[in-house]
């Protein structure tokens, strides 16, 4: 089979992806072969070598942005990769209807050790790492190409908290979480509160509810969470060289910035 053929045949099963392993177990020609049409194809912009030994196909109705959708190729990429992974931050936001801003570039949290972010063509990947795996809030969305996986609503808004710093600061992201928090379920965030481990984040997390004014109950379990625990004075905003001071709300958090939608 040809290298053309297969590419066809893989787009007519809607799948947008494939590594040279896939490849040379249907073609008949040599690695030599194979790695110049590879090249040839490369360069006509019909694929994408994304990482070393994984290609992406840039169907016809994609060719003009030389970029695809991150959810058409993200599950075969950490197959490929052999790590567990999910959209997050603002490329979970982004689907879960709350993506105000127009990101140029996915976010995808895995384990460590650290991957090198990806820049090919139009495609530009981050990626987040954690030790702290997710033991719930992972769901599953269907693409065209099959299921992937996301964090929920809850799980995205902690997240984006906690790496506040390298995401433009919380008033970038202020907007997004108050329409997040408008999907989030009580049981969310009981699945949520079994097993996250960063209480500094949850305790930013309820300041900003309450500063939202979002649900009672969403706020009410946070505070019985915390009063259960030993938690202490943060910064809203994190800055290496400041300490928080005296705090006079619930959360212990020092409003070291203007809460401001950047919108």
């Amino acid at each position: 089979m040809y290298l053309s053929d297969f590419i066809k045949e893989r787009l007519s099963l809607e799948i947008y992806s494939f590594n040279k392993e896939e490849l040379h177990a249907i073609s008949q020609k040599n690695k030599l072969s194979i790695s110049s049409d590879l090249s040839y194809l490369t360069k006509k912009g019909e694929i994408v070598p994304l990482r070393k030994g994984f290609y992406l196909i840039i169907p016809p109705r994609y060719s003009k942005q030389q970029k695809l959708p991150i959810e058409l190729y993200v599950e075969n990429l950490f197959k490929f990769i052999e790590r567990p992974y999910y959209i997050g931050l603002y490329s979970a936001a982004k689907l879960q209807g709350a993506g105000h801003q127009q990101i140029q570039k996915d976010y995808v949290v895995t384990m460590p050790p650290t991957l090198l972010n990806i820049k090919k063509s139009n495609t530009n990947i981050h990626f987040f790492t954690t030790s702290n795996w997710p033991k719930k809030n992972i769901i599953s969305r269907k693409s065209d190409a099959g299921y992937f996986k996301i964090s929920d609503a809850i799980l995205t808004s902690v997240d984006l908290i906690y790496h506040q710093t390298k995401l433009g600061g919380i008033n970038r992201m202020l907007a997004i979480i108050e329409e997040l928090t408008e999907e989030v379920k009580l049981e969310n965030l009981k699945d949520l509160l079994s097993w996250y481990p960063h209480r500094s984040s949850l305790q930013r997390l309820g300041f900003i509810l309450e500063e939202l004014q979002a649900d009672t109950q969403l706020i009410e379990l946070l505070k019985n969470h915390l009063k259960d625990t030993t938690y202490f004075p943060v910064l809203l905003s994190p800055k290496s060289k400041e300490k928080p001071g005296a705090v006079d709300n619930f959360w212990k958090v020092d409003v070291n910035i203007r809460l401001e939608n950047d919108l």
